[in-house]
């Protein structure tokens, strides 16, 4: 007898819908299993056949033959095995077929018969409502995340028995009910809070216009003087997610495994802080069948290099692409995906190798030689594209001891939200601009008209700091973050020259 399950590949962050044909027939007794399946896939053979006689059911012993269409895309993973166990069981006439047309069922099945959670179920229940997908079968842990998607039934087991009682006498079960916008307008953010930082006004403003602008920031100065602190603080300050933004970044994080013990919906901006040894596929994804990699898990978050010039120069180049499209394309002989990446590169460094150059407490060793070598491990192309480059100066000692601590998150991230609204407002007939950073060049004419007298202040600043095309843009980006968090719709001279100030280290040696 032949029988026809649904289940679902995952390609990038995009599920395809995949059929899982299985008959049985007379022959020698065995499992084949065809269609492009991976070794995970293979090994479901084994799995399944254990889990079904130790569930209680009976193991047909004649020739089963499985096939995963389409056969011309690979498949992965332990997923299937709950749709290959569920084929077997109404090919050999043990439950009911008539829901498997209407229903998706995914899940590892263990060899007692339990359902063990996968990875990518979130992406997977959004491209089965749009398919016209009644309903998904699921493990029970996965339900929670897949329920999020509205207009799909959700149902979520624990046991082979229970998915084959489901399906014999459906009308006893009731799907999993969540409200994702509920949960989202409910959580609190539980970082670390700006508040705890001391003096620093001009590190926390340039903070305040990165949150605002989405714009990128790198910290220069000595072991000590709160780079890393300052960093860890800007998730706090950043504007909620918005539920379409929420889905995003949660389907990229159920791709990449990541969501077991984390509810539902990730509510919080990701922050992001791969080690100065990572690999270029850490950091951008890859893989034989690729997986998003750092900068996409940081999508519409934050993404923090701690020590810039101690990564790899052409780890640091595989950024400069994602930077400036917000989205990355790994392309493999077989197949070629794109994954997400509009996320605020935050960096921090030293100013040399000692460490103090330009430190008012103590002296540099390094000779300018040292200093040019140092700064050389980043390219200008990859400089042009941060917005916001900031000296951070040590504390002096009555500072830290004296000194009251500093505004608190929330006051500040009201600020950028209120900022954030007006680019908003400003960009409505352009749904892909979401934040001043992401103004295209064809657009500054629009919303980044200068006077004469700005005119002439960003003419001089070209000249004297050498700066190129591209990093010229950005200061009028900035300077339109600025007069948005000023209240001002016109840029005025003052917002271009505060814009200015943070380019003033883009050669530093």
């Amino acid at each position: 007898m032949l029988a026809r399950v649904w289940s679902a590949s995952i390609v990038g962050i995009d599920a395809v819908k995949v059929g899982v044909e299985v008959d049985v027939s007379g022959g020698l007794p065995g499992i084949v299993v065809v269609g492009l399946p991976d070794t995970a896939v293979q090994e479901s053979r084994e799995r399944v056949k254990a889990a079904l006689k130790n569930a209680g059911f009976a193991f047909p012993l004649r020739k089963i033959v499985v096939n995963l269409t389409p056969a011309d895309l690979r498949k992965e993973g332990p997923s299937f095995d709950l749709p290959i166990s569920v084929g077997i069981l109404a090919a050999s006439e043990q439950v009911s077929p008539d829901l498997l047309g209407d229903y998706l069922f995914l899940g590892e099945v263990s060899l007692d018969g339990n359902l063990r959670p996968v990875a990518g179920v979130l992406p997977i229940a959004a491209a089965a409502q749009k398919l016209g997908i009644v309903g998904l079968v699921v493990p029970a842990d996965n339900a929670r995340e897949a329920a999020v998607v509205q207009g799909l039934s959700v149902y979520g087991f624990k046991h082979l028995a229970d998915v084959a009682d489901f399906l014999n006498e459906p009308e006893r079960y009731l799907p999993v009910q969540i409200n994702g916008l509920h949960e989202l307008s409910h959580s609190k953010f539980n970082g670390p809070d700006l508040k705890e930082v001391k003096g620093q006004a001009h590190a926390r403003r340039a903070l305040e216009i990165a949150a605002a602008g989405g714009h990128n920031l790198i910290f220069v100065g000595p072991p000590g003087s709160g780079k890393t602190m300052l960093a860890r603080r800007l998730p706090g300050i950043l504007p909620p997610l918005s539920f379409e933004e929420a889905l995003e970044v949660t389907q990229i994080h159920s791709v990449a495994g990541l969501l077991k013990d984390k509810g539902t919906i990730i509510s919080d901006r990701p922050y992001r802080s791969p080690h100065h040894s990572a690999s270029g596929p850490s950091l951008v994804g890859g893989g034989s069948f690729p997986r998003p990699g750092e900068i996409s898990l940081a999508h519409h978050g934050v993404l923090f290099l701690d020590e810039l010039t101690e990564f790899k120069r052409d780890v640091l180049e595989f950024l400069r692409q994602p930077l400036e499209d917000g989205c990355v394309t790994i392309s493999r002989t077989k197949q070629s995906v794109m994954f997400p990446a509009q996320f605020t590169l935050v960096a921090s460094t030293n100013p040399c190798p000692c460490g103090y150059f330009g430190d008012t407490i103590q002296a540099c060793s390094c000779s300018p030689r040292h200093r040019e070598q140092y700064w050389a491990k980043l390219s200008g192309p990859l400089m042009d594209r941060i917005d916001l480059q900031v000296a951070v100066n040590r504390l002096k000692a009555e500072e830290i001891t004296r000194q009251p601590m500093g505004e608190e998150s929330t006051l500040v991230r009201e600020r950028v939200k209120t900022a954030r609204d007006r680019a908003r407002l400003r960009f409505k007939s352009e749904p892909t601009v979401r934040c001043n950073a992401q103004i295209q060049s064809r657009h500054l004419g629009k919303w980044c008209q200068l006077d004469d007298a700005s005119r002439s202040l960003l003419e001089g600043a070209i000249r004297k700091l050498g700066l190129s095309a591209r990093a010229s843009d950005r200061i009028l980006k900035v300077a339109r973050t600025i007069a948005d968090l000023a209240g001002d719709e016109d840029l005025k001279t003052h917002h271009v020259a505060e814009a200015i100030q943070y380019r003033t280290i883009d050669r530093m040696q």
